[in-house]
This record gives structure tokens, sequence and C-alpha cells, in this order.
């Protein structure tokens, strides 16, 4: 494979910093902010973050925290853009129940790594294949924009399994069953070159800093 013609632009995913105001209840899209506090932790991932990157978050409070958190720990970003289309799953009318109770009300349906099964939408809100949706187009967009480079991306657990299997090519399902930690980071590399075509390659998932 004659790596000199080709072009790889990759993909630094960054889970927001833990939500702990939530009370146990489910939030999904509920604009939570998020706790920055462990300061060793976002200084070593700081450290790990290319300084030449584009930055871009979600709309939600908790990925410009941690964004912003990241910059005055020592990481570098001209500016950072806001992309709808990476917000959390949306779930609904479960947005506020305790998980606790949710468990309880679905019983044996309730899944071991998720809210739900990656088709089943809860009530007025989306299913995870409603997530990765909107989240592939938006990927291929901006790695078509920004062929090349490197692309910061701060968003959450959902969004990343849904990047994770778009790389991949992964049936919804088995994109839950990935584990994605808050202040973790998930590396993607998309690859092209003449006559070579196009492809992902997974550099890292769920690597936390030291």
């Amino acid at each position: 494979m004659n790596t000199s013609t080709n072009t790889t632009t990759r993909w630094w995913w960054v889970r927001h910093a833990p939500v702990r105001v939530n009370d146990g209840r489910i939030y999904g899209q509920t604009d939570h902010p998020c706790d920055c506090g462990d300061e060793p932790l976002f200084t070593a991932l700081a450290r790990q973050l290319p300084t030449d990157a584009v930055w871009v978050t979600s709309t939600l409070l908790r990925t410009i925290q941690t964004a912003d958190a990241l910059l005055a720990a020592g990481a570098v970003a001209p500016e950072i853009a806001r992309e709808p289309a990476f917000v959390e799953q949306s779930f609904g009318d479960w947005q506020g129940l305790k998980y606790a109770e949710l468990q309880e009300t679905r019983g044996e349906s309730w899944h071991r790594f998720w809210l739900a099964p990656a088709h089943e939408a809860p009530p007025g809100g989306e299913s995870f294949v409603h997530l990765m949706e909107r989240v592939a187009p938006a990927i291929d967009r901006l790695t078509e924009i920004h062929r090349g480079r490197d692309i910061v991306a701060v968003t959450h657990g959902g969004t990343i399994r849904a990047a994770i299997a778009h790389a991949l090519q992964l049936p919804p399902e088995t994109a839950l069953a990935f584990s994605v930690d808050n202040v973790s980071l998930t590396r993607l590399e998309h690859v092209d070159g003449p006559g070579l075509g196009h492809g992902w390659r997974v550099a890292g998932v769920n690597y936390m800093a030291a």
C-alpha cells in the first residue's frame, strides 16, 4: 500500500465530563452542566490532543464546558464550532425518570448496556438507529470539509458509539456494547488516496489519559 499519496483525517472523540446534578435520573438531551473538577485528568488529556486541530462540540452545555476545561488545562483550539447533529440521543418521556424506575417498569426488556434496544424509540424520543442516521452524515460532511486535518469532537457517549458504528459499519446493536467513559478519548482515522478508495481505521477506543 503506497502511503505517500494517502490523506488521513484524524478524529479525536472526547466524551463530556460526568453529570452529577441529575439525581440518578435519565437526562439524554436535558441540558445539565457537568463536573470538570478533575484537573489532573483534564491536564493529562489536554497533553494528548493535537495543537493544530479543528474543534467541535454538540450544542449541549456539558460538552461546551468540557471543551472549555480542556482549553484551561492547556489544550489549543483557535475556535470551537457547535454541531447540532452531535447531541445525545433523545430519550423523550424517559428523561427525568430515575434509572431504577425505568428498569422496574421495563422488567425483562431492560437493556444491559443502554436504555433500550437500538431500534426502539422511547415515547417522544428517538432510537439509537435514529441517532446514527443523524451523526453519520455530519461526520462525512466534516471529514470532507476538513480533509487531512485533526478534528477534536467533544460530544456524548451515544454519539461516539454512533461514530464507531459508522467507521466500522457495525450493526447498531453491536455498537451499544462499546464502553465510552466520561472524559475518555476515542480515535478514528479516515484514510483516502488516488486509486485506493477510502476507509476508516480505529486507533483507540475509550482511552483514559494518565
